[in-house]
Formats: C-alpha cells, structure tokens, sequence
C-alpha cells in the first residue's frame, strides 16, 4: 500500500490558482496509476484527474477540463495537480490515490482502504 501525503491546498478567490502535490511513500512508484480526486460537503468523492504510469495520457472531467493539470515526477514519487481559473464549485477536500492494477480497469472509490488526509480548497466568490 502507498502511503500518500497531500499539500497545497488554500483559499483562493475565483480566478486564481493553487497546485496540489502528493507525496508518496514506499517503492515502485512508477508502477502506479494516479489520480486525484474531490469531495465536497454532502457530495460523493469523485474522480477530477487521472495520469498513467508513465505520464504520457491523463484524463479530466468535463468539471475542470481546460482548467487543471495532473502531472507526475516518478523520481520525486509526487503526483501534482495545477488549478487554474478557480471556481467556487471547485471548493472540496482533495485527494489523490494510487492504484497498482494490472490491467488497470479503472477507479473504483471504494475498494481503496486507504486514503490520505486531503487538503482543503476553498474558492471565494
């Protein structure tokens, strides 16, 4: 199991930026498949961003589509998501997560048993 520490997060007003970084622990990070995701109050964890192993496809919601940016140094074990263009409905917990799948079929919230603590985005109006 990867252990995953989250970072960045913040109050930003609408328009602005923030960049999230995930700090894994433990090896063969590059055998991972990544993604972050968000939670807002009342609202599912949903999936905003995913990064294959070796960076070369990723894959956004329509939500933030144009907007954010998932990318990954696997010599660093991190996991970065640039936030561009805030949005109050952007306002969540997030998180990232790692999956070492193989095939990979895809992220299934809850079958992961660990998650790390998230950092707070809040986007002002």
């Amino acid at each position: 199991q990867v252990q995953l520490v989250e970072s960045g997060g913040g109050l930003v007003q609408a328009g602005g930026s923030l960049r999230l970084s995930c700090a894994a622990a433990g090896r063969t990070f590059e055998n991972y498949v990544l993604g972050w995701f968000r939670q807002a109050p009342g609202k599912d964890r949903e999936l905003v961003a995913h990064i294959s192993r070796n960076g070369r496809s990723t894959w956004y919601s329509d939500s933030v589509k144009g907007r954010f940016t998932i990318s990954r140094d696997n010599a660093k074990n991190t996991v970065y998501l640039q936030m561009n263009s805030l949005k109050p409905e952007d306002t969540a917990v997030y998180y990232c997560q790692a999956d070492g799948s193989f095939p990979f079929t895809g992220w299934v919230p809850r079958k992961y048993d660990y998650w790390g603590q998230g950092t707070q985005v809040t986007v002002s109006s």
